[in-house]
């Protein structure tokens, strides 16, 4: 039997509940095409947003630690693939559709800047005085929506209505504005807490890794218990703390998201913890800002990708021609200069921002 688009409807429709979006009844795509034979429409917006540009550059954008710092920490790729992975076991486990899930967690980070949310910081400062700003959600939704340029006839990659929604109503505590649910569809509120799930777990992770944290300072922490307890039931005592500080990560996730799930109300239109560990969780975010993503050394980090872009951005807006020339023709044509500055420096991997701006200021 071959499992072609109509057959996957029928799937759908005996498998998925009640209140997950069906891929048929998907309100289409701003610029009309035909749609594929074997694919759903959630599933070809997901192979477009892994052949695009701005998914592949993902491989070089900070996480936390700069994406070239060490071989082993995440990077915006990599956190990316991590917080999918979490975002269909969700979405499966509660009856959603996992296409939709997949597809706006693969393309929630792609507006992201160099140099994490301090880059996005830095961008968005530097707008405010031209009466724009920033912010990474917005930026997602442009690149699918109009800079993405591979088809002949529509700029963008004309995802469907669904998952370009997604990509604003899901939130993260980083957002500037837009920070509430109201209208997101319960796979958009999956992936708001899978990401969130990930990234605070695997910055634990890399926090311990990278020695600025210790396994000390976690003990106090009610998650950090409780998974150590889960991973002492299971393998008795660990003696390597590689494997230790492993088995209780990977412990903390599974507990999240088993929360997660029990704790959800897909009738009621909720996706939550349980009050329990949406407090452990509270906790773990304030852990990491006080004690990795506020570290000094990692604040010099920030503060240098900061500079980079300060510089180019100054060095663009003085000197357009130091642009490249699809970017100069788009001037010319009415879009406006900081629009422009904005769009490239944003597009940009840690590791070519950092060589941009060698180049501009030997010119």
């Amino acid at each position: 039997m071959i499992f072609d688009r109509d057959k996957q409807f029928e799937l759908e429709d005996q498998f998925l509940a009640s209140y997950a979006v069906k891929s048929k009844n998907s309100k289409g795509r701003k610029h009309p095409e035909s749609e594929d034979f074997m694919r759903t429409p959630f599933q070809k917006d997901r192979d477009r947003i892994i052949h695009s540009r701005s998914f592949r550059r993902l491989k070089m954008k900070t996480q936390v630690f700069v994406a070239h710092h060490g071989d082993h920490y995440r990077t915006r790729l990599t956190h990316t693939l991590e917080a999918t992975q979490i975002s269909r076991d969700i979405a499966r486990s509660l009856g959603l559709n996992e296409d939709l899930a997949e597809a706006v967690t693969l393309a929630h980070d792609l507006g992201h800047t160099p140099f994490g949310h301090a880059g996005e910081e830095a961008l968005n400062e530097l707008l405010k005085p031209f009466e724009l700003s920033f912010e990474h959600n917005e930026q997602s939704r442009r690149i699918v929506e109009e800079l993405e340029q591979v088809y002949p006839d529509f700029h963008g990659l004309n995802l469907t209505h669904e998952v370009r929604q997604g990509l604003m109503k899901h939130q993260t505590p980083w957002d500037q504005k837009n920070n509430h649910f109201e209208g997101a569809s319960l796979e958009a509120q999956v992936v708001n807490l899978s990401d969130e799930i990930a990234y605070n777990n695997h910055d634990v992770d890399d926090g311990l890794r990278s020695g600025l944290i210790t396994e000390n300072q976690l003990q106090n922490l009610p998650i950090w218990q409780a998974a150590t307890e889960k991973v002492t039931q299971t393998y008795g005592e660990i003696k390597d703390q590689t494997i230790h500080r492993a088995r209780t990560v990977s412990k903390m996730i599974g507990l999240m998201i088993q929360d997660l799930i029990e704790a959800s109300n897909p009738e009621k239109n909720l996706i939550c913890f349980s009050p329990q560990v949406a407090t452990w969780n509270k906790e773990l975010k304030d852990f990491l800002a006080d004690n990795f993503y506020f570290h000094p050394e990692v604040l010099a980090l920030s503060k240098r990708g900061q500079q980079i872009i300060q510089d180019l951005f100054a060095n663009y807006h003085q000197s357009p021609n130091h642009l490249p020339k699809e970017d100069q023709q788009a001037i010319s044509t009415g879009v406006p200069l900081e629009i422009v500055i904005k769009d490239y420096i944003a597009g940009m991997t840690d590791e070519f921002a950092e060589a941009e701006r060698e180049r501009i200021t030997s010119l």
